[in-house]
């Protein structure tokens, strides 16, 4: 309340000070060659509501209805009027002041104030340097309310890139516990000797997608150590039916990827393969070429799965989060060779990985 108040006392005091300064220039120009002191003052002074009128009228009528609205014929047409309507009240303010002020004393009048066409350019000059200040104002105000439209906008699109991660997220974890669950159930139900070994492997799963998953990023190592990781479990259940091939270079501490990135693969090579001969056949194969990360995941799949949607609630996220984190920067690939499903994730440069901090 208090600054509505200083925001409304300020206008009224900027308007007082502008009107105050107009009616001393019209003193200061009307008092040129003449020495009639008192009548530049009263002619000033009856000069100075026809200007303020006139401006007011053109400032917050004609700018915003007509000229802000591109309502030019209607415009012109009452810039018209009231060019006419000015001109006429200004012809009785001279004659009137002609009369009143020196008795018919043609002598006595400024020179200045004589000619009616000078008068009533000096008026419109006015107008027009206080129209072109509003009109000034007026687009610096639009251009602040842009701005600030624009970074509410993009705060909102922050917010909700950060909660569709986050909901991501929140798919990825129980679609993997799952899996990894019934691995324990069905290990606990054979009372295999292997049960401790799965549980310890699931502790560092899962302290891995609670706590460190949620980092914006994660190195590329902990995310290998982790599928690893996940094999295993998988060979505890799988036992003498599963064949895995798992070829990675050297990958050095301070890459960083998106957490959880490329574990879905994996899980859904295992999740759709097929058990072809015996064996189900899975072929992992990472290389790190400096920035650059090829990743490629075999598994087999029988001829009646080859149409099957293998993507599942995993890789749509994935290719979700591609497109959050490596747009523009990544190509995912997948077909079917013979009995063979692959896909292959190539990210271009890991330096442009952007992490929900900074998206």
């Amino acid at each position: 309340m208090n600054v509505l108040h200083f925001i409304k006392t300020r206008t009224i005091l900027t308007h007082i000070i502008l009107w105050a300064a107009v009616w001393a220039f019209y003193v200061y120009f009307f008092s040129y060659n003449s020495e009639n002191r008192q009548y530049v003052l009263w002619f000033a002074s009856f000069l100075l509501p026809l200007t303020l009128v006139i401006t007011y009228y053109v400032v917050y009528n004609l700018i915003p209805k007509y000229l802000l609205e591109r309502k030019f014929g209607q415009l012109a047409l009452y810039t018209f009027y009231t060019f006419v309507f000015s001109s006429y009240l200004l012809v009785l303010i001279i004659i009137g002041s002609y009369v009143f002020l020196t008795g018919f004393d043609i002598h006595a009048v400024p020179p200045m104030a004589k000619n009616v066409v000078s008068v009533l350019i000096l008026v419109y000059m006015i107008v027009g340097m206080v129209s072109f200040v509003s009109i000034l104002n007026h687009n610096f105000r639009t251009i602040s309310q842009n701005k600030e439209l624009q970074n509410k906008i993009l705060s909102a699109q922050l917010r909700l890139k950060e909660q569709e991660l986050h909901y991501l997220k929140k798919q990825i974890h129980p679609h993997f516990l799952f899996n990894t669950l019934n691995t324990i159930y069905g290990m606990a139900m054979a009372q295999s000797k292997h049960t401790p070994d799965i549980i310890l492997k699931l502790s560092n799963l899962l302290d891995y997608i609670l706590y460190q998953v949620e980092k914006p990023g994660v190195s590329l190592k902990e995310e290998v150590l982790h599928i690893k990781e996940y094999i295993d479990l998988e060979k505890i259940r799988f036992q003498d039916t599963l064949k895995v091939r798992f070829i990675s270079g050297d990958i050095f501490d301070d890459i960083q990827i998106a957490p959880m990135l490329l574990i879905p693969f994996v899980e859904n090579a295992f999740k759709h393969g097929s058990i072809i001969n015996g064996f189900l056949e899975i072929e992992v194969n990472i290389e790190l070429n400096e920035n650059r990360l090829d990743f490629t995941i075999r598994n087999t799949l029988v001829d009646q799965d080859k149409d099957r949607d293998r993507g599942g609630i995993g890789l749509a996220n994935i290719r979700k989060r591609l497109d959050l984190h490596y747009n523009n920067n990544y190509q995912l690939q997948h077909e079917t060779k013979g009995q063979l499903y692959e896909v292959k994730l190539t990210i271009f440069n890991l330096n442009d990985f952007k992490n929900e901090g900074n998206d």
